[in-house]
This record gives structure tokens, sequence and C-alpha cells, in this order.
């Protein structure tokens, strides 16, 4: 295939997906503005892998998942810093043990709370409304992961939000 050729494809693969992949970082971070990054990085390594990712059977589920690692990555890396800064403040001589004020106030809503494979089962199923196997492709995992992780998942922002709440979020409601 022709670089031009190979363009277009690439480019009709962008103008169909973005949205949904922006979204999905969006979802898994809670960050609009690194939901934006880890979008841009991700369609920057498709391009890189276009020969690969175009001859996948799922070509889509590839992009997702992509976008999945890059926000784990993304995640952790915060976690990292944010205890790397803890620890700082912690060890200056003459500081009083205080509360870590940036995460008290960073208090993230319900969907943040969950672990990340809860997360990313959740968002993709409900959220994506994936099926069970589309989800399972993205993350790289089994149907039963999914199945289990997605039940866990909605268990705890059950716990979290409230029933109706979380039967809200599902749209599983009566």
């Amino acid at each position: 295939m022709a670089l031009d050729d190979a363009s277009a494809e690439f480019h009709d693969f962008f103008e169909r997906h973005h949205a949904e992949l922006a979204r999905l970082a969006h979802l898994l971070t809670g960050e609009a503005d690194t939901a934006d990054d880890l979008a841009a990085d991700a369609f920057v390594a498709l391009w890189h892998r276009w020969d690969r990712v175009r001859g996948a059977d799922h070509p889509v589920a590839y992009a997702r998942g992509v976008v999945t690692n890059m926000a784990r990555a993304r995640i952790r890396a915060l976690t990292r810093e944010r205890r790397r800064i803890h620890l700082f403040w912690a060890t200056l001589p003459g500081r009083a043990h205080h509360p870590d004020v940036d995460a008290v106030v960073d208090v993230r809503r319900a969907l943040a709370r969950l672990p990340f494979r809860k997360r990313a089962c959740v968002v993709l199923r409900h959220a994506l409304d994936l099926s069970e196997k589309d989800t399972a492709l993205a993350l790289g995992t089994s149907v039963g992961t999914v199945k289990s992780q997605t039940s866990k998942g909605m268990a705890e922002l059950q716990r979290i939000l409230g029933a109706q709440a979380a039967e809200e979020l599902s749209g599983t409601r009566n």
C-alpha cells in the first residue's frame, strides 16, 4: 500500500474513532486535558505501528488497548509523584505531620475510586457500551475476567454511590 493510501486510511480511522478514544481516556483518568493528550499520544503510537494496527483482527480494540495502557501508565506516574512529594514534606525538619492537602482536595468521584482494572471494565462495558468480548480484547484479558471485574466494580460503585445512582450509571434502572 502506498504511503498516500496508508495516510488516507489512517486519517479515516482517526476521524471515526478519535472522539471515542478521547472519551475513554477521560473516563479512565478523570482529567479532560490529560485525556486529550493521551488520545493524541495514542494516535501517534498507532500511526507508527499502522501496518500492524490495520492488519489486526480488531483495530479499534487494539487502539482502545493502547489508550488504556497509556492511561494506566499516567495514573501510576501521578501516584509515584504524589508519594515523592509526600515523602519530601514529611521528612523536612521542624514540620508537624499534616495530611497531604492535595490528596484530600483531589478526592475523585466514585468512578475514579475504583482500582484501574475494575474502572476500565466498567467504563468500557457501561460508558462505551462494549460487549464483554470487545472489552476483553481492548484490555488483553479474558471474558471471564471482564465479567468478574465489571461485577465487582459495579458492586463497589453501588456501595460508594448508593444503589439508585449505580443503576443509573449502568443503565439497568427498572
